[in-house]
Order: C-alpha cells, then sequence, then structure tokens
C-alpha cells in the first residue's frame, strides 16, 4: 500500500491542500524520491507521464519557501 503524506513528512496545511486536491496517497515514484530530495541530495527519475515525478520534485521545495512580506 502507498504511504501518506503525513508519513512522508509533510506539514498538516500541504497535506490538507493535497488531499483538497484529491491526492491523498503518494505514488511509487513519490515514495522513492521525496526522502532523496528532502535530504538535499540529487535524484534522476525516469517514469512514465503522470505518475508524479513533477510532484515529488516540487514539494520538498514548496515546504521549504518561506513567506516573505510584500514590500509597502
Amino acid at each position: 500500500m502507498s504511504m501518506t503524506f503525513e508519513e512522508l513528512g509533510f506539514a498538516p496545511g500541504t497535506v490538507e491542500l493535497l488531499r483538497q486536491h484529491g491526492i491523498r496517497q503518494a505514488t511509487a515514484v513519490q515514495e522513492r524520491a521525496i526522502p532523496t530530495v528532502r535530504a538535499g541530495r540529487e535524484v534522476i527519475v525516469q517514469a512514465p507521464t503522470g505518475t508524479g515525478k513533477t510532484l515529488a520534485f516540487l514539494l520538498p521545495i514548496f515546504e521549504k519557501i518561506k513567506h516573505v512580506p510584500a514590500a509597502q
């Protein structure tokens, strides 16, 4: 069975946002790539279209981005 994004260590807000978009379980590609990306190591992934590669790379990056207030 697939891992949840909670099990992969994502923040509750990220998990809820994914759920709102119908994404509840990580794909096999995401399960394997996300821990490596989060560890700061380089990853090369080859998998068919639609398997979640882009999300596997972007989710760890999005969680590292901090909100910067707009200039006034």
